[in-house]
């Protein structure tokens, strides 16, 4: 086993000795918070730490979800740091896709996972709408043979608005999909072109338009606050085309420029360090402006990013039980999950990953075993993303007091005027809520406080 630190959460989190300091401008790195510790403590030498879970008894109180990783895209857009490819054709695409189920396959006959099925599913990417009809039809009848949906809840899918027709959406919906999540990001061509979308807004507008007439639980659309040469104007007539447009929710990112964006590495050969997007307080208004706008409307903000039509109805199945310490299977290339609080990744080029499942072993490139305190703190995080999480829950589920052991950041926060407790929840303010990811930092441990590694 990887070797602990035997200090408590609550006097390494004492230890702490600086914020994450960042200015106003939009620099390059990836700020945003999916999980912890962060993937760049994760290590090929900790790969041995998954076999002894999969091996271990199924456990019965954790949830299951299952995620598919397609990496292929019409065009790659300059703002994207996830493994894709725009060069595979149909019998590439096949290959992997049956790779991806030999995978599947292995870990249906684990016993951890034997027998159990997916509370959720996930289709991620790259582009799941780029494969055929018949590809999606195959993928997931084999799927269904391997981890029955006959108890899954959810079924999210996400796509690209120009790989879609109405009868590629029908198929869609046949398959089971229930949450279909449109990445159109912006209503404006030129934003479009400039942000290097494949897809343009009559294709947006045409694909949501067939969406929201087929019977999906949710429709969801995407959209970037603060892309590269957005204005106030066009950011505030975007968000009025997408209340026009009626969705069952909105998801709302701020501008990133991760590393291994064509836009970063266009900075790095003009010597540039500042990003041509927005700056943080302008994209933070934007994004305010946003919330309201959508308020206004009648709909709920109920997390850092997403506004819901209707919140009794509208559910995040995937997001929540996710961060509430739920297993996830994660197939296919860079794809990453999470087994009884062992992460793993797989590796992040479709050579090695098909090679690995052909020598018959599972093709994963790194992992990380997390102890009782990171998982606490793991979760802890991701529910702040919420604007509230209940004190009692930790205090059932690890037998922590998180007032006590996050005493110090909470503390910080606080006195910047974005947390307060009220009763059994700390909360977190709109103000807060619209810079969540620069003030989670403050509860990482300081051996996970390597900005510039993970970034």
């Amino acid at each position: 086993m990887a070797q602990q630190n035997t200090e408590t959460l609550s006097e390494r989190v004492k230890a702490l000795s600086h914020p994450l300091e960042t200015g106003d401008e939009t620099e390059a790195g990836n700020y945003f918070v999916s999980n912890y510790p962060p993937f760049s403590y994760w290590k090929p030498d900790m790969v041995d730490e998954v076999a002894p879970v999969l091996m271990s008894p199924t456990p019965e109180d954790t949830n299951l979800g299952v995620y598919l990783h397609i990496p292929f895209c019409r065009k790659r857009c300059h703002f994207c740091y996830f493994r894709v490819y725009t060069d595979k054709n149909a019998n590439e695409i096949k290959a992997y896709l049956d790779a991806a189920l030999q995978e599947l396959e292995v870990y249906a006959d684990k016993p951890y996972l034997k027998g159990r099925k997916p509370q959720f599913v996930y289709f991620g990417g790259g582009t799941p709408s780029y494969l055929s009809i018949g590809q999606l039809q195959e993928l997931t009848d084999r799927m269904k043979d391997l981890f029955p949906w006959d108890e899954t809840e959810e079924v999210a899918f996400e796509a690209e608005p120009g790989t879609l027709t109405e009868k590629k959406l029908e198929a869609i919906r046949d398959i089971g999909v229930t949450r279909l999540s449109l990445g159109i990001e912006n209503f404006d061509d030129h934003i479009l072109e400039v942000n290097g979308r494949a897809h343009r807004s009559k294709e947006a507008y045409r694909a949501l338009g067939f969406a929201q007439t087929l019977g999906f639980d949710q429709v969801n659309i995407d959209l970037i606050a603060g892309m590269m040469d957005e204005t106030e104007d066009n950011w505030k007539k975007c968000v009025d085309i997408a209340i026009e447009q009626d969705p069952d929710c909105v998801t709302i990112y701020q501008m990133e420029i991760p590393y291994n964006t064509t836009i970063y590495k266009e900075m790095a050969e003009a010597g540039k360090v500042t990003a041509p997007v927005a700056n943080w307080s302008k994209k933070r208004d934007w994004v305010n402006w946003a919330f309201n706008r959508f308020e206004e409307a009648g709909y709920t903000v109920n997390s850092a990013y997403t506004v819901v039509k209707n919140p009794e109805t509208t559910k995040f199945v995937y997001r929540d039980s996710l961060w509430a310490g739920a297993d996830l299977l994660s197939v296919g290339v860079a794809s990453f999950g999470h087994f009884g609080g062992v992460h793993y990744q797989n590796q992040a080029d479709v050579g090695p990953y098909m090679q690995a499942l052909d020598e018959g072993r599972l093709p994963i490139f790194r992992a990380y075993p997390t102890n009782h305190d990171e998982r606490l703190l793991r979760e802890f995080v991701l529910q702040l993303k919420l604007g509230k999480t209940n004190i009692s829950y930790f205090q059932n589920k690890y037998d922590a007091d998180v007032t006590e052991v996050f005493a110090e950041p909470i503390k910080v926060i606080k006195e910047r005027g974005f947390l307060s407790i009220e009763g059994d929840e700390i909360r977190i303010n709109r103000d807060g809520m619209l810079q969540i990811d620069k003030q989670l930092h403050e509860f990482f441990m300081p051996q996970h406080r390597d900005f510039e590694r993970y970034t």
